[in-house]
């Protein structure tokens, strides 16, 4: 999910430490490796909550996961909460606000269709706003795949997954992509992680009515607590962590691609945790999304940094924003993970 923050300005193309000298072998695995590892705990731990929902209900599994992430991320960052002016509140309250209905409905949407499908048609949100911020017609051609692979994953209509289910998945996107929108202003905001923190306390504020609304009690049996606590730390926390590790050494553009590899990330968690099988049509539906994302990465990184506007930066891409890792800071952070803030990446 996306939510990836940090100060730590990306290594320029090929330089594999931040001081100009190239990346050679195991170094240059390291920082790559480090980038996978956050996304395959992102992913395993979306396919953990999934196991969570039958306890507490999809708005449950929010709740919690939002508000022992912010209890961390707090006790970690220890943000300032004088010297702030109304704008840079109605930012932070604002990223908030988007980073719990975007972990709202793409928890809903986990709960009605597979892992790698939710995952999938969630980022044709970020994908969306790669194509329309970049205003290329090659874009056009990485529209039309991602298009292609999402009527493939339907099967030609919505009636093969559960359209509630597609609908959640979809608006989550949508919320993802402003996601993207607002970790860059509250990163230009808010130094370090602390833009992160305070918008994690916002919304978990704003999830925790539902989530007791939908479980009450069952929210607090020690059990569920710590599988709650498993999922903010392999959602939020540990991908952060990794993800600013990597950053010092790897280049944003390279970062992109390899967070575009979610999805397949996401169907390989959902098969081995959830034992939600693909058919061959939903792994080349998978793939085709994939290769969109990867080329509208690319072309955003060849166009070089955009004009300057209000959210333009070296960071904004299809895959900058929630949870892809922690993020916040100056525009040479991480792109989000999913379900967490961060500043635009590409």
């Amino acid at each position: 999910m996306p939510e990836a923050t940090g100060a730590v300005q990306a290594a320029p193309p090929g330089d594999s430490t931040g001081s100009g000298r190239p990346a050679r072998g195991k170094r240059a695995l390291g920082p790559v490796a480090l980038v996978v590892a956050g996304g395959l705990s992102v992913q395993f731990g979306a396919a953990v909550a999934v196991l969570l929902m039958p306890r507490t209900g999809a708005l449950g599994v929010v709740s919690l996961r939002l508000a022992l992430a912010a209890i961390v991320l707090l006790a970690v960052c220890r943000p300032a909460l004088r010297g702030h002016s109304r704008a840079d509140w109605g930012t932070v309250i604002a990223f908030g606000a988007v980073m719990a209905a975007m972990n709202c409905l793409f928890y809903q949407a986990a709960d009605r269709i597979p892992l790698g499908a939710a995952v999938t048609l969630e980022v044709i949100g970020p994908l969306a706003l790669s194509v329309i911020v970049s205003r290329r017609l090659v874009n056009l051609l990485w529209a039309g795949l991602a298009l292609g692979g999402v009527l493939l994953l339907s099967g030609g209509g919505f009636d093969r997954l559960d359209p509630l289910g597609t609908a959640f998945a979809l608006g989550a996107g949508a919320m993802w992509a402003a996601y993207i929108v607002f970790s860059a202003r509250t990163g230009r905001r808010f130094p370090q992680a602390d833009g992160l923190a305070l918008a994690m306390a916002v919304g978990a504020l704003l999830a925790l009515p539902l989530g007791i609304v939908e479980s009450g009690s069952k929210l607090l049996v020690p059990s569920t607590l710590g599988l709650a606590l498993a999922v903010a730390v392999m959602s939020s926390v540990l991908p952060y962590t990794l993800e600013l590790l990597a950053l010092r050494r790897l280049p944003a553009p390279t970062f992109a691609v390899l967070m575009s590899l979610e999805p397949a990330i996401a169907a390989t968690a959902g098969f081995l945790v959830l034992d939600q099988a693909l058919a061959a049509t939903d792994a080349l539906a998978i793939a085709l999304v994939i290769v969109a994302s990867m080329g509208a990465v690319r072309t955003q990184i060849g166009r070089g940094t955009p004009k300057s506007g209000p959210d333009s930066g070296p960071n904004s891409g299809p895959n900058s924003g929630p949870e892809s890792g922690p993020k916040s800071a100056p525009a040479q952070t991480p792109a989000p993970a999913r379900g967490e803030a961060g500043e635009e990446t590409l």
